[in-house]
């Protein structure tokens, strides 16, 4: 494995200096000259090169930034010495200014703050009490996934919290349960972003309905406003909707399928093969591991989560003005919002472990030390993945995303071709947020102008608008949730504290199937004509069908010794 990731770095590398000594064609030549022309094939290299390798090689920080040095020299000088000066641009022109972004540096501490959170409350107890309470209703693996999904709901406002919260809360009775962490990581992921782009506030909503009204800005004779047309969309927003319904029905139906089958059924043959066991959930059999640990009232630990929650929405409403929630929502600073959260999350775990005497001074910042450190590993894929979406800024890549899909556009494809030009965006910068900056300012001015240009009637106008906006966010989410390099996505795998590379390539098939029912949804709402009372209906039996016909529910006892010996005796 080693040799083929050398052999693939001295490829690209290769391909650089032809690009540079002449093997290129003449307006490449000039273009090395003068650095690399924005917005064109190039741009699209270095996400591609990071997604290439994290994929295939399972060497996350390595290819990001690989990544992020292509990206550098292709920003850069394109010389012989270039290849060289990138390599430490890569580092002080876009790791560290990525670092140093006051929003960036919010999640940080966010997230770090939260994990000190959490290893207090490990420590303390109060995270098994939590477990105890909740096994008392939560008994089987059904009945935990089903509460893992729903828990999504709860916290609606904010999709890092969402993940954040959910996560690290659900993680331990999951442990006890065998669910896998991969499972546990999708079903997180998945009740994230998809419940927060629908929820009528939240933190996504007021950056959407920003985002509309700065492209609203460029419609003369567009007068409804930007909160209207995002309540319009909500029906076209298909991916959103049948991501939530596959998520529980896959919890319900108690059925996997694909990588994330293959997954589940190593977590069975680890029991009997410890190199399987990555995550130690067999180890020294959980259950009585876990008798060896403090167990405390359920509230030790309930308490700083709902502190976490209501000091996140205290937040938003003392940082936001207006006079609705949703005006509110639209103008707050939501990360500091999340740092207040975080902060008074910690303060009350402290506060509460100390004045009960559950752990000594020393205990209690050894246990929080921990839970910060549990999170590091995946603040440093995160740092990487904003420096990486910088450069795709820089490049240029959405613009020539766009520049490739413009000439296709029409009326009423343009809602379906800008959900997988959205997708595609979004995958390949690893930001949704990014890209609904970028893209809704340009599709919703040309779905009006489309509209007026070509004789449509107001009404047909404004749905082809509004199929738009729903189609640049769930598209945005789609191509986030398949990205190795996506913020969202590497948060969900330090949550639940699974192997990123296996979170995504477990996620990859069931993100993929709902995104492709999603277009064909798009398609035949807006192009053949059917009405969304038969399309919803149509999305769900199809989803139903592909859960029942090709998910399946493993025997632990098949992938035992016993269980192994009797099958080959049968076959015999």
């Amino acid at each position: 494995m080693k040799r083929k990731t050398l052999f693939f770095v001295a490829g690209l590398l290769t391909l650089f200096l032809f690009y540079n000594f002449g093997f290129a064609s003449p307006d490449a030549a000039q273009a090395a000259s003068i650095g690399i022309t924005k917005g064109s094939w190039l741009s699209i290299v270095p996400p591609l090169v990071a997604i290439g390798i994290a994929l295939i090689f399972r060497q996350v920080l390595f290819a990001l930034f690989l990544g992020i040095w292509c990206g550098a020299f292709l920003a850069g000088d394109l010389s012989f010495g270039g290849v060289f000066t990138s390599f430490f641009t890569a580092l002080d022109g876009y790791i560290v200014p990525a670092t140093a972004d006051t929003s960036h540096m919010s999640i940080i501490i966010f997230t770090i703050l939260i994990g000190g959170m959490v290893g207090i409350i490990t420590d303390n107890g109060g995270t098994r009490g939590v477990i105890e309470r909740i096994t008392s209703f939560v008994r089987t693996k059904v009945h935990g996934q089903l509460m893992t999904s729903l828990m999504g709901f709860v916290v609606f406002f904010d999709d890092y919290a969402n993940t954040m919260v959910v996560g690290n809360t659900m993680r331990p009775l999951t442990d006890k349960l065998r669910i896998s962490r991969a499972k546990l990581a999708y079903l997180v992921d998945a009740t994230a972003a998809p419940v927060a782009t629908i929820a009528l506030v939240s933190t996504w909503i007021g950056a959407m309905v920003g985002f509309i009204a700065d492209a609203e800005s460029k419609m003369p004779n567009f007068n409804e406003s930007a909160y209207a047309v995002f309540l319009n969309s909500l029906p076209y927003n298909f991916y959103a909707f049948f991501t939530i319904l596959f998520v529980i029905l896959i919890a319900w139906s108690g059925r996997d399928f694909a990588t994330m089958l293959t997954a589940r059924i190593n977590l069975y043959k680890a029991k009997h093969n410890p190199k399987l066991d990555t995550y130690n959930l067999w180890k020294d059999k959980i259950e009585d591991d876990e008798e060896t640990k403090k167990v405390s009232h359920w509230s030790n630990a309930a308490i700083p989560i709902l502190m976490l929650i209501g000091g996140t929405v205290a937040g938003l409403f003392i940082t936001g003005t207006g006079d609705s929630i949703q005006s509110i929502i639209e103008t707050a600073d939501s990360y500091k919002a999340l740092l207040w959260g975080s902060l008074i999350s910690i303060a009350a775990a402290i506060v509460m472990t100390l004045a009960r005497n559950l752990l000594e001074v020393e205990e209690m910042l050894e246990g929080m030390m921990e839970g910060m450190h549990t999170m590091f590993d995946g603040l440093l894929i995160l740092v990487l993945a904003w420096a990486l979406s910088a450069i795709t800024v820089e490049l240029g890549t959405a613009d020539y995303l766009m520049n490739v899909f413009g000439e296709t556009l029409n009326a009423y494809w343009l809602p379906a071709i800008v959900l997988l030009l959205s997708a595609l965006t979004a995958f390949a910068t690893g930001s949704s947020w990014g890209t609904m900056g970028i893209l809704m300012p340009l599709v919703v001015p040309l779905a009006w102008e489309i509209g007026n240009n070509t004789g449509l009637p107001y009404d047909i106008t404004a749905e082809i608008i509004y199929a738009s906006v729903s189609s640049v966010l769930a598209g945005s989410v789609w191509g986030d949730h398949c990205s190795p390099i996506s913020d969202t996505t590497i948060l969900s795998s330090i949550a639940t504290q699974c192997d990123h590379v296996e979170h995504v390539n477990t996620q990859l098939p069931y993100a993929m199937i709902v995104g492709v029912i999603s277009i064909l949804s798009m398609i035949g709402m807006l192009v053949v004509g059917i009405p969304w009372w038969i399309i919803y209906p149509l999305g769900v039996a199809i989803i139903v069908g592909i859960i029942f016909k090709f998910g399946k529910i493993p025997n632990p006892e098949e992938y035992t010794p016993e269980g192994k010996e009797a099958a080959s005796t049968t076959l015999d």
